[in-house]
């Protein structure tokens, strides 16, 4: 059976039960469950702390995880990216007192807190910046009010709590970061974590694009699936009155208004959009 950690709080436990569920698990799983049997699938859930996964991924204990990219890289466990996620975006940034600092050298022989002291002391070990470094558990903006850094390193997806603590960010970011499936480094590859990922990629896709179906005179047809190349090739078939064909093919959700615009200065007629919700390309 594969033995999938899934976190239990924070901004990425939402996100993956919901993408869980789209890709077929976790049907009769609850907020409150703390280990899900789903026999169908052959399948065991247990709910973590999203700063445990990594850990127990890279013990063996478990076979994959969803975390985040800056947990797993804090953890220094022995785990790898199988699959980014494309959710729970952020990025890990270095911020100071407004004025004090510009730039990342600027921070040499100070005080920096952080609740990500792995990845922000392998940074300061590239960059060459002697700093101490001060682990805090949350809330790391109140560091320098309080009297406890001169600078902090956090996560970021907006910069409007930095900001409201009188905090200005230096430099680029230390790392980009989003939700992501991981693995213990060098495990055997096996059939069921093959068919997992396939799945949860299936629904990534599936969200990315919709189903286009629409009727088109056939002297135009090869214009139209120009603009409509779908994913091998669209779907052509023919309709009652010879002069007409019908078409379907996947285009990126993004772009779809666009496409419908340009189909129906085309000629296209009957433009339907039918979201997809799995599918394995």
């Amino acid at each position: 059976m594969l033995r999938v950690a899934v976190p239990n709080k924070g901004q990425l436990a939402e996100p993956a039960r919901s993408m869980l569920t789209e890709a077929g698990y976790l049907r009769s799983a609850t907020t409150r469950d703390l280990v899900v049997q789903d026999p169908e699938n052959d399948v065991e859930f247990f709910f973590l702390r999203p700063r445990d996964i990594a850990i127990y991924v890279g013990e063996g204990t478990l076979d994959l995880g969803i975390t985040g990219r800056d947990m797993l890289l804090d953890s220094g466990a022995q785990a790898d990216e199988v699959l980014s996620l494309g959710f729970a975006p952020s990025t890990f940034r270095l911020a100071a007192p407004a004025g004090s600092a510009t730039a990342v050298s600027d921070l040499a022989g100070r005080t920096i807190a952080t609740s990500y002291a792995g990845v922000l002391e392998d940074f300061l070990a590239r960059e060459g910046v002697d700093a101490r470094v001060v682990k805090l558990d949350g809330a790391v903006e109140n560091a320098v009010a309080l009297g406890v850094a001169d600078a902090v390193a956090d996560v970021v997806a907006t910069g409007t709590t930095l900001r409201k603590a009188g905090l200005e960010l230096v430099g680029d970011p230390i790392l980009v970061s989003e939700a992501l499936v991981i693995r213990r480094t060098d495990a055997p590859q096996e059939p069921a974590v093959e068919t997992f990922v396939r799945r949860l990629h299936g629904v990534m896709v599936a969200r990315s694009y919709v189903l286009v179906d629409y009727d088109i005179l056939t002297a135009k047809v090869d214009q139209a699936c120009a603009m409509t190349p779908g994913i091998e090739s669209p779907t052509v078939s023919s309709l009652h009155d010879p002069a007409w064909s019908a078409v379907r093919a996947m285009v990126p959700a993004a772009d779809v208004h666009r496409i419908m615009d340009e189909l129906y200065e085309l000629g296209a007629r009957g433009i339907l959009v039918t979201d997809i919700h799995a599918c394995r390309l």
